[in-house]
């Protein structure tokens, strides 16, 4: 079994949804003939499941299960997920939401306890106890947790309707606690086992301070994805205790990071773009703050744009960066300077204008001329720094295939 491979894949889906995005952005530039609908629930369902899953499962593999005699087990796991991935790839763009769609995205979530029950069974009772591990429990948890939205669409759509406030309600339980539960927790997690295989001696103390915060502040911030229905003021100081309690747990850990020399076994392309990320997460938590403010809750809610935007700068920035970091740090694929600067130009360009425009509605006034036009080329950036990392892996596979076909 070759994890480098089941990168690859990962990145594959990663280009897919990058085509898809810029297709999206293209519909409000020229006559595009496909289903608008149809390509949006495409584009996020393969983005969360195709390239953040794959990526970060197979590195969660790699951390605690490559050296057991499971791999042919988790083959069988893997393929079956990919089967529900491929079916989702090509029905959503033809049905959208409709029979066959929901049949394989079902049989995801089936895949995905599957992973969960296999992980918790063949983890060792040593590992069970590291600090990395204890993150990337929770996280798994919260991946299950999450489930909870998408089996509940189908009772109240057959009850209460596509306009019941529970519909949507469902849809954002789903989507919290897989970009601000399973994801970023894991993510963590794998930055604490790294730290491990340094030896890295971590304050107990201060790591469940750590721990403890981030994992209530998640459970609490999901007050700030139900503020667009106006409910009791409670809720909303749940949401900005939630956030507030995120940006302690974050203080935490750069307070653990501080006494550690990162330097002396991460390189300098590592740091940067640790740095970069710390930034994106600070303001992602400023963001939850701000959006737990009654005045700015009930205009955010009304502006899909700002939502959008948000969703974006996690999933695109706080979350990819760091799978493309660990993903080069265990040498399954390769970042050049200028192909990771592409994206990260690519990133900020796009968020600029989404947030440009939501702050224009937010005003009432009118976009600059050719906005659309501008989002798509900007867009494009992105499109073609996924391109060049998914060449640049493709490109060192051939060459190893051609030079050594016996072990390809």
């Amino acid at each position: 079994m070759n994890l480098k491979n089941h990168s690859i894949i990962a990145l594959g889906y990663f280009l897919i949804i990058a085509f898809l995005g810029v297709l999206l952005r293209l519909f409000h530039v020229v006559d595009v003939p496909v289903n608008f609908k149809h390509i949006v629930h495409t584009h996020s369902h393969i983005a969360l499941l195709g390239w953040i899953y794959t990526a970060l499962t197979t590195l969660i593999y790699y951390a605690y299960l490559r050296e057991k005699p499971i791999s042919k087990k988790y083959i069988s796991l893997f393929f079956f997920t990919q089967f529900t991935l491929i079916g989702m790839l090509i029905s959503f763009p033809i049905t959208g939401y409709a029979l066959f769609s929901i049949i394989f995205s079902t049989l995801f979530l089936f895949a995905s306890y599957w992973f969960f029950g296999f992980v918790n069974k063949h983890i060792s009772p040593a590992q069970k106890s590291s600090n990395s591990f204890r993150l990337v429990k929770v996280g798994l948890w919260f991946m299950v947790l999450s489930s909870l939205g998408p089996w509940a669409l189908g009772i109240i759509m057959n009850t209460l309707g596509g306009a019941s406030i529970w519909y949507r309600t469902s849809i954002y339980f789903y989507l919290h606690f897989q970009y601000n539960g399973w994801f970023i927790v894991a993510l963590f997690g794998i930055f604490f086992y790294i730290l491990e295989q340094h030896n890295v001696d971590v304050s107990k103390k201060l790591f469940n301070k750590f721990y403890w915060l981030l994992t209530v502040s998640i459970v609490l911030t999901f007050s700030l994805s139900v503020l667009w229905a106006k409910p009791h003021i409670i809720f909303y100081i749940i949401g900005a205790l939630g956030a507030v309690l995120h940006l302690f747990s974050f203080w935490c850990f750069l307070k653990i990071l501080k006494p550690i020399k990162l330097g002396s076994f991460f390189s300098k392309q590592f740091l940067n773009l640790l740095i970069l990320i710390g930034f994106l997460f600070v303001i992602k938590i400023s963001l939850q703050l701000v959006g737990s403010i009654p005045f700015f809750a009930d205009g955010i809610a009304t502006n899909l744009d700002l939502v959008i935007g948000y969703i974006h700068w996690t999933f695109l920035g706080v979350v990819s960066i760091p799978l493309l970091m660990f993903l080069q740090y265990f040498k399954f694929i390769r970042l050049s300077k200028i192909t990771i600067s592409l994206y990260v130009i690519g990133f900020f360009l796009t968020e600029g204008l989404i947030f440009y425009k939501g702050y224009i509605r937010w005003r009432k006034e009118n976009l600059i001329e050719n906005f659309d036009l501008y989002l798509t080329i900007a867009s494009f950036f992105l499109l073609i720094s996924i391109i060049l990392i998914f060449w640049v892996q493709l490109k060192i596979k051939f060459f190893k295939t051609v030079k050594s076909p016996k072990t390809s």
